[in-house]
């Protein structure tokens, strides 16, 4: 059974919502950009048809690097990153966990994602 979620940066001027599985696990991308910035993504992939977001205007930036295949997104107001559209999967999304209302990522499992060796 799929369980409604939402969540927002920080300052709120994005928001978004999904449907999906419940959320048991987080998951750390060990590559150079999630490294530093130290979030915790969903495990599940979203697909974009499922992701709704909705961002004050103007307020939705977009940061790539590399091969340009993944699209991290942040808030240009307050700065925080509340998903990305994935460089394996492109069409899917994985949410900061940390933006999603009532998750707390201190309190969940997590796994390792090697995106350092994906370029």
């Amino acid at each position: 059974m799929a369980i409604a979620y939402q969540g927002s940066c920080h300052c709120g001027a994005v928001r978004f919502s999904y449907e999906g599985e419940a959320i048991t696990k987080g998951v750390r991308c060990n590559c150079s950009f999630c490294s530093r910035r130290g979030a915790m993504a969903s495990a599940e992939t979203i697909p974009a048809e499922k992701l709704k977001i909705e961002a004050a205007n103007g307020m939705l930036g977009l940061y790539q690097f590399g091969l340009k295949t993944a699209k991290h997104y942040f808030c240009k107001n307050c700065g925080i990153y509340p998903f990305h559209e994935t460089a394996t999967k492109p069409g899917y999304f994985r949410v900061n966990l940390a933006c999603v209302d009532g998750v707390d990522i201190f309190s969940l499992p997590m796994d390792v994602l090697d995106g350092k060796h994906l370029l």
